[in-house]
């Protein structure tokens, strides 16, 4: 084990990044407890010691017209970045997904002569596989989660490394159902249905008035249902607000170990696309996935994307095994009809189930080592080279 002290700059630009970049900052201090953190993040990555230069809230922005009235606040963001960098000097950057902040801060440190990686791959397999021609020349190395990117990146003449998906370390798939119902007083005969909205400000207003009546007209079909919204401790406050009026009141959950009861006691989820499905996977909760964004967005991105399936089970499984039900077919009574169908139909539900375990064991890393130890091991050679 290394014992010299290193200087290693993150960022990470939403709550799926936050948590993988506290796996990473945890593994990277299992081989050398002596390294210094600093950049940006959110409070997972806070709680592992990562000295905070802005919170990475001001970041997670989605939607290519949503962008648009941050965008001068994103630019003075990468200043300050980009300055922050050049003033301290860190053996390594690692930029963790966000793309459209991460790629533009790598490009601008290029001069620095200071070794960068980017982890998790740029879903340009998805769309936009011109963008590629634009990648040599912005990092040193390439991380992936997933199995298939390493051989798209090489067909492109970019070298990657597969280290694994991080959702395989997290304890999902051991909550405790029976404790989740009683913690909340929920009956035993009483389905539990998961939404999901996601936790950025642009998502939210979206999808939550559709959840709402999605969970009005499930209820005036299944009166026992039990809703439940897990969300991140950022955006709990926003989602309580935005429940306030709901006729039919979800229980609010945002703290990790109560999120993982959920999913165990849960017998179905409606969730946006995303890590979540793959947390859902792992928990063998059969799920629908839908998502909306606004209209020219979706115009545009349609025109775009290259992939027959926006949810990456169904992309792993090459075929459809969970529904997608997006913009237009993002709508209440659809949506309550799927979930009827996973509460109602043992078959459906089962089938999802069956397919999870085959899709799941295509995540883990090279000899099964955890993901997290095999990306801090890349970034740790980097440095030494």
């Amino acid at each position: 084990m290394s014992t010299s002290t290193y200087t290693i700059w993150l960022l990470a630009g939403e709550t799926s990044g936050d948590e993988l970049g506290a796996k990473l900052i945890k593994a990277l201090r299992h081989f050398n407890p002596n390294l210094k953190f600093c950049g940006v993040g959110g409070p997972k990555m806070q709680e592992q010691g990562l000295e905070l230069l802005f919170p990475m809230q001001d970041l997670a922005v989605m939607g290519l017209v949503e962008v648009l009235p941050k965008i001068r606040m994103l630019s003075n963001r990468l200043t300050q970045a980009v300055e922050h960098i050049q003033t301290i000097r860190p053996d390594v950057v690692v930029t963790i997904d966000s793309p459209g902040f991460s790629l533009r801060l790598l490009k601008r440190i290029a001069d620095l002569s200071i070794p960068r990686i980017h982890y998790v791959a740029p879903q340009v397999w998805a769309w936009h596989e011109s963008r590629v021609k634009k990648f040599p020349g912005l990092w040193e190395k390439l991380l992936c989660l997933l199995p298939f990117e390493k051989e798209f990146f090489s067909k492109h003449g970019l070298q990657s490394t597969f280290v694994g998906h991080p959702i395989l370390e997290t304890e999902v798939h051991h909550g405790n159902a029976e404790q989740f119902r009683k913690d909340h007083e929920i009956s035993d005969e009483a389905p539990i249905v998961l939404f999901m909205p996601g936790s950025r400000r642009s998502e939210l207003p979206k999808l939550m008035p559709v959840f709402k009546q999605t969970l009005s007209l499930l209820k005036r079909q299944l009166p026992e249902v039990t809703a439940v919204i897990p969300t991140s401790p950022l955006a709990k406050e926003r989602v309580l607000q935005m429940v306030n009026d709901w006729p039919v009141k979800p229980i609010i959950i945002h703290d990790p170990h109560d999120k993982y009861n959920a999913y165990a006691a849960a017998s179905a989820a409606l969730t946006k696309s995303g890590t979540t499905t793959l947390e859902l996977a792992l928990a063998k909760v059969p799920m629908a996935v839908t998502y909306r964004v606004n209209p020219v967005t979706a115009i545009i991105a349609r025109r775009m994307i290259k992939v027959p399936y926006v949810c990456m089970l169904n992309l792993l499984a090459n075929k459809e095994i969970v529904p997608e039900l997006l913009q237009e077919d993002c709508h209440p009574e659809k949506l309550s009809a799927m979930l009827m169908g996973l509460l109602t139909d043992p078959e459906k539900a089962k089938a999802q189930q069956d397919a999870f375990t085959e899709i799941m064991h295509q995540l883990s890393g090279p000899n099964d080592e955890l993901p997290s130890h095999v990306a801090a091991k890349e970034i740790l050679e980097m440095i030494k080279e």
